[in-house]
């Protein structure tokens, strides 16, 4: 009888826990319940929701900072971010980032007193993390003035944004923004009264194309431009095919020390941090298929076959889809493999890779995401409708409920997984950001003539010199060539090591 009696009040108290639970849940504005895919994209994305590492003022999240008079420390106010308060936490991050970015101090410590890029005015578009702030403070250093806007609405890390504004930077971004946002900040960073940019350090193409058509004007005293991603590289090629790119840019997308690293090695790691953090999803046993077998969508791959899944893979490319059988992926078209799937990862930088129809065939609570820079691989447009309802569950995961009741995972709403749900590894990122600084470095100093109105790779030798900063990290020690060894390879002893046509 005692048992049942301290049974029963056991359960009491768990129904009060409980309750408890479910009244503190309450409280927080989560948004909770169905909500209709009939509102638009711009509507969607102003629901902000802050990453486990950001330290935004969840009350904060109303007001948009375009309707805030911010001012820093110095009493300027030219900078929007979602709350200037938080710099001290921001510098701390970016501190901490600039412990495992070794090679960008070394850069600033190396052309600090000569000051490369004394008098460029750069214009940026790219995620603002800690990392990225190292390279905007490094370029700083080196001379030039910055003004600088977000490549995806997700990604900002806000209390980053706002020390880069306390330290001066002219920088427009932050968390959540709207379409509407997104436009806005680049316009400010461009459109500036007795500041002309003069070169642009891009990720994804929009600030050039947003440059290109707004201010031609603009556009044709641009020294060189910069760019880091498939898509925008992409771009840029068009452009000059069209005989319209009229300023020299450097494709730092396509540099070795770009895809095989950034690509390759670190969507190797963040692919798994990002399903982790935003689906707790187990690997071991799910099947999985990876549309795009490029740098990147190797990387996923790996990882994922290390974990025990099963991992099919879809390619256009004779050549890759070759490397995907050979490194033991089964190559298939979507259509053949997309009702027994549980996670859909798209790595293309194509449009339209999964439509409307593939979504309808997914079987329930398959997971679907985005690893390429656009929003434009996953048909998120077509689920707007009125007969599909949408249930937001977590930071940047969205239920995508059918009138069965079927739900399909998506995640940040088909934007880039792995910057809008979680973070990338410092080191990698300082590879990349090395490389970037070089690149702008070189075209702005470039002699006139040397480079014409066209898309050109790093220089070898460039590409050479950023691995070789980040070797001592390992603590490795290169071997040197004899003056025999190099005159029989026909080398000089100090690089470029390999010809242009060279693949590692």
């Amino acid at each position: 009888m005692q048992k049942t009696q301290d049974f029963s009040k056991a359960e009491r108290v768990h129904q009060i826990q409980f309750a408890d639970d479910m009244q503190e849940f309450s409280k927080f504005p989560t948004k909770t319940g169905r909500r209709s895919l009939s509102r638009s994209i711009s509507q969607s994305s102003t629901d902000s929701y802050s990453s486990a590492a950001s330290y935004t003022d969840s009350s904060d999240d109303e007001v948009s900072p375009r309707e805030k008079q911010q001012t820093n420390s110095k009493g300027s106010s030219n900078f929007c971010v979602k709350n200037i308060k938080q710099a001290e936490f921001g510098r701390r991050e970016i501190e901490i980032a600039e412990q495992d970015m070794s090679a960008l101090i070394s850069l600033r410590k190396r052309a600090q007193g000569e000051k490369p890029l004394a008098g460029a005015k750069i214009v940026g578009c790219t995620h603002i993390t800690a990392q990225t702030a190292v390279l905007i403070e490094t370029l700083c250093a080196l001379g030039a003035q910055c003004r600088w806007s977000a490549c995806n609405i997700y990604s900002t890390q806000n209390e980053v944004a706002a020390a880069l504004a306390e330290a001066g930077v002219a920088v427009f971004a932050w968390k959540g923004e709207s379409e509407d946002d997104f436009w806005w900040c680049i316009d400010r960073c461009v459109n500036v009264e007795g500041w002309q940019a003069n070169m642009i350090l891009d990720d994804g193409g929009d600030l050039t194309h947003w440059v290109y058509k707004k201010y031609p004007n603009i556009f044709k005293k641009i020294r060189g431009i910069v760019e880091e991603s498939v898509t925008g590289v992409h771009r840029l090629y068009q452009l000059s095919k069209a005989g319209k790119l009229c300023v020299p840019a450097m494709n730092v997308n396509d540099s070795v020390t770009k895809q095989k690293f950034d690509n390759l090695y670190c969507c190797r790691e963040s692919i798994l941090d990002g399903l982790k953090r935003t689906t707790d999803v187990m690997f071991g046993g799910k099947q999985v298929v990876v549309c795009g077998y490029g740098e990147v969508g190797k990387g996923c791959c790996a990882a994922l076959k290390a974990l025990g899944a099963i991992v099919y893979v879809t390619e256009i490319d004779p050549i890759c889809a070759l490397q995907a059988c050979m490194d033991g992926f089964r190559v298939v078209k979507l259509s053949e493999v997309i009702r027994q799937v549980d996670v859909v990862i798209t790595c293309t930088g194509n449009k339209n890779v999964v439509t409307r129809e593939h979504l309808d065939r997914m079987k329930n609570s398959c997971i679907v995401c985005n690893m390429g820079h656009s929003n434009t691989e996953i048909d998120v447009t077509s689920l707007r409708t009125p007969e599909l309802t949408w249930e937001r569950v977590r930071s940047q995961v969205d239920h995508v409920i059918w009138p069965d009741g079927k739900r399909v995972v998506l995640l940040a709403e088909g934007r880039l997984l792995n910057l809008s749900c979680s973070t990338v590894p410092t080191f990698v990122l300082s590879i990349t950001a090395t490389t970037q600084a070089l690149a702008l470095i070189e075209l702005y100093n470039a002699p006139e003539g040397r480079y014409k109105q066209d898309v050109y790779l790093l220089p070898k030798k460039m590409d050479e010199y950023v691995a070789s900063l980040h070797l001592p990290s390992f603590d490795a020690h290169l071997t040197e060539l004899t003056d025999d060894q190099a005159k029989y390879l026909g080398l000089n002893k100090n690089g470029p090591f390999k010809p242009n046509y060279y693949r590692y």
